[in-house]
Formats: C-alpha cells, structure tokens, sequence
C-alpha cells in the first residue's frame, strides 16, 4: 500500500530524531556523503541475506556501515522488504517495541512501514506497541538513509529489541524471514570508552565469536546490539548460514581520539549454497545418467567417485523427488550421510525412479516429462517436546524436515511438503500416518532439519 491510497487521516509519521547530529540534514550533504560511503564497494562478496552495521554518527562509523551497504546494490530491485533490528537506549524495553507510525522519515523522504506483518507480530506475547522507545532513539534512524540510497522501493519493518531471549528474536526473524526480497539488518556498535589497543583485542574477540556464531558469550560489553545479534546468529547457525567480516575499526580509526573508543564492524551474513551452478549441472546429468541406465539395463549408474571435485565427494544426506504433472511420482533418499554427493544422486534416482514402493516403476515415456529435484538435508538436531501439542508449537512451517519416531516406526516429510500440509496439526498428522503410527498416539522422538533444493 502506498502512501497516497492511504487515508490521509491513518497516516502517521514518525520524524527524523537525530538529522542533524548523527547525520546531515541537509539533502545534499546527506547525499554526497552517502555515495562517498557506498562508493567503495567490495567486489568479492555476493549479496548478503542479513547484515550486522554500525549506528554511530556517519563521521564515525559510515565508512564502516556502507562497507557492507555497498554489497547490496545488484539487489536494489529486489529487496522490497527490510527487518530492522536495534537496541533500546533511550529508554528500558522489555521485549520488542513496535512502532504504531505508518512512515519513518529522513531527510531523503517518508519510508513506508509494512504495518501488516506488524500486526502479524502482535500475536508474540514479547512484542508490544511502544512509540516512546522509538521517538528519539538512534539506533534504527541512522540506517535509513542508507536503505534509501542503495535501494529502490522497500516497506520497512522497524524493531526495538529490548530485554529478551536469543530464541524470541529467532522466533521473529524466522516468522518474518521470507525469500530473497526480504533483507535483515541488526543496528549494533561494539566496544564502547576503552582506549585504542584494549578496544582492538576486545572487538577482535567479539568478531570472532559472531563468526564463530558463539552468540551466548556476546553480552552488552561486546555489543550493545547483543539482544538482536545473538537472535539472528542463533536462527543463522540453524539456517547453516556463513559470515564474512568486511570491516573492523573504530573511531580512533575514523574521526575520534585514541584514548577512549567506540567500536564498529560490518559482517554480511550468507545463505550457503553447496552446489554452483557447473557442480549442479553434472549432478543433474548423473541424476539422468541413472535412470536412463536403470530404464536401459536395469540397474543404476555408478559414477567413480575420485573424477569428480571435492564438493561432489563429500557426504551429504539426500532426497531424490520426481514428479509427473505436479503429482508425486517418487521420492527416495537418507537423512543420514554416508555417501559421496555424486554416488548418493545416482543411487537415489535410480531408487525413485525404480524401487519407490507406493509406484510402478518409471516408463521410458514418463522419463520424458518427469519434473526432477534434489533436496540436500543438513544434520538432523533432536527436538525436544513434552506432549503433543508443544511439539506442533515448536514447528516452524515452511523451513523444518521433519523426523518421527515411536517404537520401530519411523518416517520423515521434506521442508517442501509444506507447501501442500501448510498448518503444523495437519503436516504432524499425515507424517504420523506415514509412519503407521495411531493419530492418537505421540511420538516419542523427534528431530528436525533444513534443506536446499535444486531443480
């Protein structure tokens, strides 16, 4: 919705606090000063999913944040949707503050706020409606008119974390998370009043432990953002995401003395993509390699192992899918890894294609339309639960692998089956009829995992 189909009485905009003191007011400084920030672009790094920057005054800490800033031009396009993540310093808050504002302006112009998933957000006990936190606090401001520059046309989602748990900021980010028009960006300094050198090695460490994703050692003297970096490294590590630093200074670096020192860093967090694109093509061709040998001759092909580059020989835990007009034509494959990438996609096609229990096998004719696609599964994690409905709580539709278990029954259902079992009572009741147990009944294990698909 944009602001002129809103009525103009719903309209409520929440005015620059710190134009002027953080950053210029005026639109040109404001401007020239940006590109200069977002001139310097690190070319070796790809788009970011999330970012972590620096909220100080931009002659402190700019250079630092349009490090990682500049990394999402080539995605000005796509980002229609950014989380914004700080932490409260005006005023205590416990839980997350909501903003009741439609808009947040700079200098640059009114951004409109996506005041849907904001009511969406209201159903979390932990997530309140508070404007005062928000009325003069820096922390989210600063970071808008970077957005504004390095992207086209976004809503803004603006959150002011306060006292809370790693899992309540995972849990929002996860519900919030999207696909690859929604950015996250966590607002934090690091060390703060400590000379020169002490600042160094403590801001150091502290890298190392995001890096390290070691988020429960990262307090409030390592990072006053500590509430909202240890929620998006918790669900980041859960994701299988990697981290790159792409900066690390501090104002005696900048524009400050030495003797007592604010510290930034820019980090830009990735989803790990196991396969390129030359490495899916020959899985791919394995894949057909398998089943045109199974229709052939009856038995799958077996690619020699020590041909193929490191990325293929490893052991990976997969799911082979086929399809027929968008209905299922057969699945196979292990959550377990205990075969090279490349052997374990010629076994598990040719298993799909020939020895799914629930079809006849493929026909050289079906062969021809078959919808093909690979599921690469991370390990699976134990999950614990008290009682059926804790365990339905605990799902997480769209993103969870599913493993349950009770006496010798077993079985598991893809993160893709979300997408025709989208409620969790639903997607746990057809999994427990997989696995022939009593709909009745509990399981009395469960894990769950994530995966990457590719078709």
């Amino acid at each position: 919705m944009t602001e002129k189909t809103i009525p103009q009485h719903r309209i409520s905009i929440r005015p620059p606090a710190v134009a002027g003191s953080f950053y210029p007011r005026d639109v040109n400084q404001l401007s020239n000063m940006l590109d200069e920030f977002l001139g310097k672009k690190n070319t070796n790094i790809t788009a970011p999913k999330a970012i972590i920057a620096p909220h100080a005054g931009y002659i402190y800490s700019g250079e630092i944040a349009g490090s990682v800033y500049s990394t999402l031009a080539e995605l000005r396009d796509q980002i229609s949707r950014v989380i914004l993540l700080g932490p409260a310093h005006r005023m205590y808050v416990e839980g997350i503050a909501l903003a009741s504002s439609t808009h947040f302006a700079t200098p640059l112009g009114n951004v409109e706020i996506d005041t849907q998933a904001m009511l969406l957000l209201k159903k979390y006990p932990f997530v309140k409606y508070i404007d005062a936190a928000h009325e003069q606090e820096h922390s989210l401001e600063v970071h808008i008119p970077f957005l504004q520059k390095i992207l086209n046309n976004f809503k803004l989602i603006p959150l002011l974390v306060g006292d809370t748990k790693p899992e309540q900021v995972a849990t929002i980010l996860e519900a919030l998370w999207g696909d690859d028009e929604t950015l996250i960006v966590v607002s934090s300094d690091l060390s703060h009043f400590l000379d020169y050198a002490t600042a160094l090695k403590k801001d150091s460490n502290t890298t190392h432990l995001i890096k390290n994703f070691d988020y429960e050692k990262i307090g409030p003297h390592e990072a006053c953002g500590c509430m909202p970096i240890r929620g998006l490294l918790k669900l980041a590590q859960q994701k299988n995401m990697s981290i790159e630093t792409l900066d690390l200074r501090n104002s005696g670096d900048t524009a400050g003395t030495k003797d007592r020192v604010v510290g930034y860093g820019a980090y830009a967090l990735f989803a790990n993509t196991i396969l390129n694109e030359e490495n899916k093509k020959t899985v791919f061709d394995v894949i057909g390699k398998s089943i045109e040998q199974g229709l052939e001759q009856g038995v799958p092909y077996e690619p020699v192992t020590k041909q193929y580059n490191a990325v293929l020989q490893k052991e990976y835990a997969i799911f082979i899918t086929l399809k027929l007009d968008g209905k299922l034509r057969g699945c196979i494959g292990t959550t377990e890894t205990h075969l090279p990438l490349i052997n374990a996609v010629a076994k598990y096609a040719y298993a799909a294609a020939f020895s799914d229990p629930r079809f006849e096998a493929v026909s050289a004719n079906e062969y021809k339309q078959l919808e093909i696609s690979l599921s690469i599964l991370t390990a699976p994690t134990p999950l614990k639960f008290e009682g059926e409905q804790d365990l339905i709580s605990k799902l997480r539709p769209g993103n969870d692998g599913l493993i349950i278990e009770k006496n010798n029954a077993r079985a598991t259902f893809l993160p893709v089956v979300w997408e025709s079992l989208q409620q969790p009572e639903q997607f746990l009741t057809e999994l427990k009829k997989k696995a022939g147990i009593k709909s009745s009944e509990t399981p009395d294990y469960a894990w769950r995992y994530s995966a990457e698909y590719y078709s």
